[in-house]
């Protein structure tokens, strides 16, 4: 596409999926707004419109997408970041930056994310706390191979592991001890009651992938492994920051309170900017278990074996 209609016109449909909207023509020169369109536009105009016309959600038919100041690529079946996991990531700053004593060391958190996608959760965090370390799950290839990409097209391979994991697995955790233990977990886990998922848009369900939304009966399945695997990888004092469906802070409370050898305590829910119950911080309460030393190993490959 030429480089005014290019570079102003889908920046701006972009930048529609943040917190912040812009509308489409404010970036536009105003001589733009009356000059026609050549027939080359005009086909790109009626070909990107099919797609949408097929209910394609607009990330994937632009091919990229705005998140937390980044431009992320974007391709189907990963699952797409919504504005509410901006809100989770900006969290996660405000207790890192208020706490950085109990975060790490001087070197700042390590931090793992379970379920990431299209790396928008780690790449956010990593591109402003400049001194932190991701380790990024899924056990999607095709969401493992975005974030490679992401995190490559913005430099940040060098502080990420990228690992192929699925966290179901009995003994899963065993493969993150090498890199553990860890300050933080952070995810947007599969957190869709499974009746519900036959109520979420077409360009959901046809789209994106549905192991990445059905959290199966009550939403809980996932959200239970990431607990779990607290016991192995999570420091002493150590946090967990959740996003998830409102029903669920009542659901994790009474869990994790049937659960105390897992020493895990729901300190905080905050809402969203509708005002639902939306995310959750968890801290360990007590010491781990049968994990090694503190270590952060020396040059290591972006991905290891599952």
């Amino acid at each position: 596409m030429p480089k005014n209609w290019s570079a102003t016109g889908l920046q701006s449909l972009r930048r529609g999926g943040s917190l912040r909207p812009r509308h489409p023509f404010q970036s536009l020169r105003p001589e733009l707004w009356t000059q026609p369109l050549t027939p080359w536009q005009l086909q790109c105009i009626q070909e990107l419109s099919s797609r949408r016309l097929q209910r394609m959600p607009v990330q994937y038919i632009l091919g990229e997408w705005d998140f937390q100041g980044l431009s992320l690529k974007m391709a189907p079946p990963v699952f797409i970041p919504r504005p509410e996991t901006e809100e989770l990531v900006e969290w996660v700053l405000e207790e890192v930056a208020q706490s950085p004593c109990a975060m790490g060391t001087q070197d700042g958190p390590l931090i793992l994310e379970v379920g990431c996608g299209s790396g928008a959760i780690s790449l956010s965090l990593l591109s402003q706390l400049p001194q932190s370390r991701v380790i990024a799950v899924d056990k999607g290839e095709a969401a493992i191979c975005l974030t490679e990409e992401n995190a490559q097209r913005l430099r940040l391979l060098d502080r990420i592991r990228i690992v192929p994991l699925d966290v179901t697995l009995e003994g899963s955790w065993a493969h993150l001890l090498p890199w553990g233990p860890v300050d933080l977990v952070v995810s947007n886990p599969p957190y869709v009651f499974h009746q519900d998922m036959e109520q979420l848009a077409p360009e959901i369900r046809s789209y994106e992938d549905p192991l990445a939304l059905d959290g199966g009966e009550e939403g809980m399945d996932i959200i239970i492994h990431i607990l779990a695997l607290a016991r192995w990888i999570l420091k002493d004092s150590g946090s967990i920051f959740l996003e998830v469906d409102p029903r669920h802070p009542e659901l994790v409370g009474n869990w994790l309170q049937s659960q105390p050898d897992l020493s895990l305590d729901l300190v905080a829910m905050r809402r969203d900017f509708c005002g639902r119950p939306r995310f959750l911080h968890i801290q360990r309460s007590g010491p781990r278990r049968g994990c090694p030393a503190d270590a952060w190993p020396g040059p290591q490959p972006a991905r290891v074996p599952g």
